[in-house]
């Protein structure tokens, strides 16, 4: 559906790791997938993580050492010389990635652990970038681009949620929360009013509350909401 979608002249850059980095992204579904009571929802890839290995909050070492992902990745022919894909060899590092999975790996101590009631998958699959290479949240695209891609994404997330049977979404910030409530709130099934929605802050450097305690943030944030129990 993405191929039919258009976007305005300050998306230079258009990237879908679920084709190019196809290989560790169903390595990671068909490893860690199934009937989750909890899901956990980022907004979309970042530069140094998804976009790179397909992976949600795709922090290469994590990925590599503490989820033991592994997979060929075919860079797309449109590239941003800044936003080179390198794969499960990138060593720049995602922060996001390196907060929420090393939190994780902390609280749980093993990917088993967590993936007994959990998973995490992110809302929107495409990274979008300037012409300079800055990276351009789906939140900041005009709403004549955003609009289109919504609801393409709404329908996937609430066929994930039915998938999974979840019974919590635990967002990853205040788009994905907006996003989860909207297409739970809309869908016409009376199951979706029996799930929960949680939120806790983003772990993205760009947020000044998460660069000063997010991992003491969140882990009250978990703990009011009953999820922590669960971890």
């Amino acid at each position: 559906y993405f191929q039919y979608l258009s976007f305005c002249d300050r998306v230079a850059y258009v990237y879908n790791p679920l084709e190019y980095a196809a290989d560790p992204h169903a390595h990671y579904v068909s490893k860690y997938c199934g009937t989750k009571s909890v899901l956990f929802l980022g907004m979309n890839p970042g530069p140094n993580g998804m976009v790179q290995n397909g992976v949600p909050f795709g922090e290469t070492q994590y990925v590599r050492e503490w989820l033991k992902i592994s997979g060929k990745v075919h860079p797309p022919d449109h590239i941003h010389p800044r936003r080179p894909v390198e794969g499960l060899g990138c060593t720049r590092t995602e922060v996001s990635g390196a907060r929420f999975w090393g939190f994780m790996a902390k609280l749980c101590g093993t990917p088993e652990q967590f993936f007994r009631h959990c998973f995490v998958h992110n809302y929107c699959p495409l990274a979008f970038m300037t012409k300079t290479g800055k990276n351009i949240i789906p939140a900041a695209l005009p709403a004549v681009d955003r609009r289109p891609l919504e609801a393409i994404c709404d329908s996937a997330l609430l066929q994930c949620v039915r998938v999974l049977r979840a019974q919590v979404v635990v967002a990853i910030g205040k788009y994905a929360a907006d996003r989860v409530t909207h297409v739970l709130r809309v869908s016409g099934d009376e199951s979706s009013a029996s799930i929960r929605v949680e939120r806790i802050l983003h772990p993205s450097p760009a947020s000044p509350q998460a660069n000063s305690g997010w991992e003491e943030i969140v882990l009250q944030q978990l703990r009011n909401c009953g999820v922590l129990q669960i971890l």
